[in-house]
């Protein structure tokens, strides 16, 4: 195998991709191509394998749409999103405005601004329906994962999501509304055995808690599924703790996200080499593969892995580089049964690590 042995070069190059042998191994393991228009031209010269989110009830159908067509290339996940969670009533309601209100509990307080947002909002959907629909695409596509879905404290509703750019409201999402919609359908992954894709936003100590109280609750369920954080933002001492007592969470990372904060670099050099994969977390088909590829590069500069420049099938375990490192992460984590990796009996049993 060939490799680019001066990272450091590679990385201020990156605008360059490797050639198609390479790139056929990359997994692009989060992205959103059904937000933008997506030309078959662009589908047909994908050269990677994307993971398409679903955030919302219009865009499941487009998620599906692009698997069934394309499903040598895509694996779709399934879910609803934490900033459309306020659209999900988790009990009956007598009216649009009664839900929104029950939601926005200081609606009175901003009424100008919560009239002006109602026109906006769709009618609720119930948690059941939502759990409907994503119980069945998920048992029509045995790859698809749960997705997006998650929890996060400092998104504030839009007007309108559909308005570029979008004017705030002074509104949030209650915590514990995300929360019980995020439980529920973390409640159907592990029941269903599939794997997440999960969005967690100033919420270090909650998701820590959280997927203590997921494994306590559904046991060797839960260990046989896997877990990505997205786009990750814990801290690399929070990573740390979650890694130690949970053996089928891993963490994905993306230059759209996470280069915004320097502590990126610290996160990946704290992980586990075998918890890593790679993102895009971009909206446009055309920009997953380039953005996928820049943080390979920096998860390559980071762990000190070579990078391939060409690609050999069978490689010593000393002369992996960091695109098999990655693949071996991915493979890992679809086909989860992390059983037997940590000292899972005890947290089975109720006993903390």
């Amino acid at each position: 195998m060939c490799y680019e042995h001066d990272i450091s070069d590679t990385i201020s190059h990156r605008d360059t991709l490797p050639p198609p042998s390479v790139l056929r191994h990359v997994v692009d393991v989060h992205c959103h191509p059904t937000d933008s228009e997506i030309l078959v031209k662009s589908m047909d010269n994908l050269p990677i394998i994307i993971g398409a989110m679903s955030t919302f009830q219009a865009d499941q159908g487009l998620v599906r749409d692009l698997a069934t067509a394309f499903s040598d290339k895509v694996v779709p996940s399934f879910g609803y999103h934490p900033w459309f969670s306020h659209w999900i009533a988790l009990a009956p309601y007598e009216s649009k405005e009664d839900h929104y209100r029950c939601i926005f509990k200081d609606a009175d307080e901003h009424l100008e601004a919560f009239q002006k947002l109602l026109v906006h909002l769709p009618d609720p959907v119930t948690l059941q329906t939502v759990l409907e629909d994503v119980r069945q695409n998920l048992m029509a596509f045995p790859s698809a994962m749960l997705g997006e879905v998650g929890i996060d404290r400092a998104f504030r509703v839009p007007y309108d999501y559909f308005s570029s750019p979008g004017e705030l409201t002074p509104f949030t999402v209650p915590f514990e509304h995300q929360l019980a919609i995020l439980e529920a359908q973390l409640d159907l992954a592990a029941e269903l055995g599939r794997n997440v894709s999960m969005h967690s936003v100033k919420t270090q100590m909650a998701t820590v808690e959280l997927l203590d109280r997921m494994a306590d609750k559904h046991g060797e369920h839960w260990i046989k599924i896997s877990i990505d954080i997205h786009s990750c933002s814990l801290s690399p001492q929070t990573w740390l703790s979650i890694e130690k007592r949970h053996p089928n969470v891993f963490l994905s990372l993306s230059t759209v996200i996470n280069s915004r904060s320097p502590n990126h670099r610290a996160l990946i050099a704290a992980c586990s080499s075998r918890r890593i994969l790679v993102e895009s977390d971009c909206h446009k088909i055309e920009d997953c593969v380039q953005s996928t590829w820049d943080m390979v590069l920096i998860v390559a500069e980071v762990k000190g892995w070579l990078v391939e420049s060409s690609w050999e099938e069978v490689v010593e375990e000393s002369q992996q580089g960091v695109v098999r490192h990655l693949e071996n992460n991915w493979k890992e984590f679809v086909q989860g049964n992390h059983i037997g990796l940590s000292k899972v009996s005890k947290r089975t049993t109720g006993k903390r690590q």
